[in-house]
């Protein structure tokens, strides 16, 4: 089972995941033409995938998913609320299914445990992702850590988790400050401080990879993200890896 991010941010994000002969895009938030090209960079043909799941509506996440799905006609499964935000994007798709309740469900190799999370969407959800044996956890858009959360993410071995912003940084910059509440909100991103607490409170004794994802470019650095991380962790922070907004991450193996 392994694992890349063509991009991370909120310019555009978008996962895959393999296990076998499975590849599942989480999300797409990128054109078509950059979401082959990016795909191409990691040595993956489009006619390889095996479907798209998506975590939330809003178009970072989910802007290229359907024009995607179209033209590769891959299958997509997304919430009820999720859909109800897009039913005109999505209109006359075929293959689009349901996760009603959250269910797990099997697609082709992959066990795939979606999970419930507070963020500003309509029913969105936040991935575990199986292969029998090995679990990567993904957590990309949350605004604050719920006990549900420690028992999906714990005992995985790999986690991508949102280490968003800097509340320093945030406060500090210049969005306006409808914005900077959202972001800083229970139902916007976590914050350093908050993914490392998160991660803190997690069973971490089979985790293999730890990447910091849906940084800010605006109201965070790099470094910042890896210390956070790394002290809940004791670990040396150059062991955290960042998926970057343009140069994503390359396959991680989850051996």
């Amino acid at each position: 089972m392994r694992f890349a991010i063509l991009g991370s941010g909120s310019q555009g994000n978008c996962l895959v995941v393999e296990a076998r002969n499975t590849r599942l895009l989480l999300d797409c938030g990128f054109s078509v033409g950059e979401t082959l090209r990016r795909l191409a960079r990691l040595g993956l043909a489009p006619e390889q995938l095996s479907g798209i799941l998506v975590t939330h509506e809003h178009d970072d996440h989910v802007g290229g998913v359907a024009r995607l799905a179209r033209k590769l006609r891959l299958p997509v499964w997304l919430t009820p609320g999720t859909l109800r935000g897009l039913e005109g994007l999505f209109a006359g798709l075929e293959g689009l299914h349901l996760l009603e309740g959250y269910a797990p469900l099997c697609i082709g190799d992959l066990e795939v445990h979606p999970f419930p999370v507070p963020h500003d969407a309509r029913e969105p959800a936040q991935y575990v992702f199986g292969d029998g044996v090995r679990r990567l956890g993904v957590l990309t858009d949350t605004g604050c850590a719920t006990p549900l959360m420690v028992r999906m993410l714990s005992a995985c071995d790999a986690l991508v988790l949102e280490s968003n912003h800097d509340p320093g940084l945030l406060a500090a910059g210049d969005y306006p400050p409808a914005l900077k509440q959202r972001i800083a909100s229970r139902f916007g991103h976590l914050d350093n401080a908050a993914a490392a607490g998160l991660l803190g409170a997690l069973d971490c004794s089979r985790l293999q990879h730890l990447v910091a994802a849906h940084l800010s470019q605006s109201n965070n650095h790099p470094e910042l993200a890896r210390q956070a991380l790394a002290g809940a962790l004791a670990c040396a922070p150059d062991w955290v890896a960042i998926a970057d907004q343009d140069a994503g991450l390359d396959w991680r193996q989850i051996a």
